[in-house]
């Protein structure tokens, strides 16, 4: 996992029933956090960049994953679109030019 970028583009993961997708996110990023080997980042756009807000279940596991070193970053242009800056509890608001050059050097995969 160290040479990979994670995209999540969404807050649940997989299409069909929207609950149920919220909790299979909760399981992928608590499953995720507990493992030796982590993502280089995890960089999130869309709809994705409420995951780090205080709405979130998901927050608590990625602000485990902040303090592993793992970085986190919102899509601006997403964060600005939701109005959701002052609800962040973790990530740091970042450019498609940071996921771009991410992109150049790592393995990305995409949760959409």
């Amino acid at each position: 996992m160290k040479n990979k970028v994670i995209l999540v583009t969404t807050d649940q993961f997989g299409k069909g029933d929207a609950e149920l997708g919220k909790v299979v996110m909760e399981n992928f990023f608590t499953l995720l956090k507990q493992r030796e080997e982590l993502p280089h980042a995890i960089f999130f756009m869309n709809h994705g960049v409420n995951l780090l807000t205080e709405s979130s279940l998901v927050s608590v596991h990625l602000k485990e994953l902040a303090e592993k070193d793992v970085s986190l970053l919102a899509c601006k242009t997403c964060v600005d679109f939701y109005k959701i800056e002052q609800k962040m509890t973790t990530g740091v608001i970042s450019g498609m030019s940071d996921f771009v050059e991410l992109a150049s050097q790592y393995e990305i995969i995409t949760i959409a």
